[in-house]
């Protein structure tokens, strides 16, 4: 329960109890230590022996040592390290309640599986429990229930080490000892949603999945976080399409173990009933659903004629929230129009500075830097900026292009926060004639469109991101769009002339050996923690 790659070791839950023993040189006997340990924090050397409680499965064709005689007389070599834990999982159920049926954790607690393995069927508990107060105040985001905590204080180190903001302590010792916040300091920190991850119980609750779903109707996925450049790596927890709950994947090439709030709790956009929904044409000044099989037609038409008439006014606008297969088959699509309609990026939503983990006292950042959440806020950038440099040889800003007298300009733009995408824009933008806003909100771009097409999620498709440091990450769709909506992928698919459902796979594989900056991604099957390569600057 309380070792974690990412923490220190403390050793306090003892259930990783084993045997030690030194073989003698003089004569070979294996001499073995007269009681358990803990095995994440004892040392070992050469020649040291470790016997667990699963002795029974050892790899046999290795002949066993010779033990010592007093060694023997206590039972069979393993039987201290089976009933070790089995010891200590009876003290950490003594006050802990069956809470099982109604406990966000079951299907998914370290205690469960533990008591299936060493437990008893039933409890010989005859006292009363112990039940202190739940904490529900403990935070905004997080509840404590104080009677399922097993005292692992990962949460605790957590705070201290980690975000180094150090909310949490124990209070009270012994029977009494509980998990609670300093007098006046709420869990509030920006990581503070890891502590649920690492709860190994039910103990620290996530307000925002509370009682919401069981975990065993929840389907995972891999997916990579969008709502800033460190591009964390997730697992996406969904049922029937909706997405309930974000996770940290580890990956030690991007995040490491933990993720921020802000990407935790920042999927609510992709179940947002505001979203533009389906395809709409102005007529008459005033937007109107129409179906892709009559709104493709037009779109193709409308920019092979702008395109023929003056191709350096046509403009097409690729978003830093597209994958990077999207980004190339609209640019794909774009220059095949003519070679002179330009490219240029979308608004790079940036807030701040970048917030580096753990801090001191007084807010400070100190070294070494064990996490950070970059002021960038879109995921891939760089990707973007590698095709349009593949294709036209820069990179121009929106803003740049959005000052010429333009023709035509498509807008793809996938923004989860409508809100940083209408303060980026410039204050004295004029729309062009003909617009196409491709987005998941409406906004000024949508408001001045003649075509408004609806854009997908990063949980709605499949695809490639490329981080602030070049680490390139696939990801698997996680839920389906709404019925009416066709990813970006599709659409620009269909531009080209292109039959069929597109493959994300396909595209990438197209894409890597087109541009030469992409040829890592060439394999069928890409490591799952991604794959790092230099960029050119731009």
């Amino acid at each position: 329960y309380c070792w974690h790659e990412a923490l220190s070791v403390v050793a306090s839950c003892r259930m990783c109890l084993v045997e030690v023993g030194d073989v003698n040189p003089k004569d070979g006997t294996l001499t073995m230590q007269p009681k358990v340990v803990p095995g994440c924090q004892t040392p070992v050397r050469d020649g040291t022996h470790i016997v667990t409680g699963e002795y029974d499965k050892r790899d046999t064709s290795f002949p066993a040592r010779p033990y010592d005689a007093n060694y023997v007389k206590g039972g069979a070599p393993g039987s201290p390290g089976t009933k070790a834990p089995a010891h200590t999982l009876a003290g950490l159920l003594i006050n802990h309640p069956l809470d099982c049926p109604v406990c966000d954790k079951a299907g998914e607690c370290k205690l469960q599986d533990f008591s299936f393995k060493y437990g008893r069927s039933e409890s010989r508990m005859v006292d009363v429990k112990n039940t202190p107060p739940n904490k529900p105040h403990l935070s905004s985001k997080i509840t404590l229930f104080t009677d399922r905590c097993i005292m692992c204080t990962r949460c605790v180190r957590f705070t201290r080490e980690i975000s180094g903001t150090a909310e949490l302590m124990v209070n009270g010792r012994g029977h009494h000892e509980e998990i609670d916040t300093f007098p006046g300091r709420p869990l509030e920190n920006k990581l503070a949603g890891n502590v649920v991850d690492l709860c190994p119980v039910g103990a620290l609750g996530s307000k925002d999945f509370l009682y919401k779903q069981r975990v065993w109707y929840l389907k995972e996925s891999n997916g990579v976080c969008s709502r800033c450049s460190t591009g964390c790596s997730t697992f996406v927890d969904t049922n029937k399409d909706i997405v309930y709950r974000l996770r940290a994947r580890p990956n030690p090439d991007a995040q490491g173990h933990f993720m921020c709030d802000e990407g935790r709790y920042g999927y609510h956009f992709a179940n947002s009933a505001e979203r533009v929904q389906r395809p709409q044409v102005k007529a008459d000044g005033v937007l109107k659903p129409a179906p892709w099989n009559v709104v493709t037609p037009q779109l193709k038409r409308a920019f092979a004629d702008a395109a023929s008439a003056s191709a350096k006014t046509v403009v097409g606008v690729l978003s830093p929230f597209l994958t990077v297969e999207e980004a190339f088959l609209y640019a794909t699509y774009f220059k095949s129009l003519s070679a002179d309609v330009r490219l240029a990026i979308g608004p790079v939503p940036v807030i701040g500075q970048d917030d580096k983990y753990p801090k001191d006292v007084k807010g400070n950042p100190v070294e070494p830097t064990k996490f950070v959440i970059r002021a960038e806020k879109c995921p891939n950038r760089r990707g973007v900026e590698a095709v349009l440099t593949h294709f036209q040889g820069s990179v121009p800003a929106f803003a740049d292009v959005a000052k010429d007298s333009l023709a035509a300009l498509w807008f793809v733009g996938g923004y989860p926060d409508k809100d940083q995408l209408a303060a980026s824009l410039p204050a004295n933008w004029k729309a062009p004639a003909l617009v196409v806003a491709q987005d998941l909100f409406a906004g000024p771009i949508t408001a001045a469109a003649a075509f408004v097409l609806p854009a997908t999620s990063n949980f709605e498709k499949a695809g490639t991101f490329v981080n602030h440091a070049g680490l390139a990450q696939t990801f698997d769709r996680s839920v389906r769009p709404p019925t009416e909506v066709r990813t970006e992928l599709q659409v620009a698919f269909d531009l080209l002339g292109r039959k069929g459902l597109v493959q994300a796979a396909a595209i990438r594989a197209e894409l890597a050996a087109a541009i030469p900056a992409f040829a890592h991604l060439a394999a069928k099957e890409l490591p799952t923690n991604g794959v790092r390569f230099e960029l050119a600057t731009v």
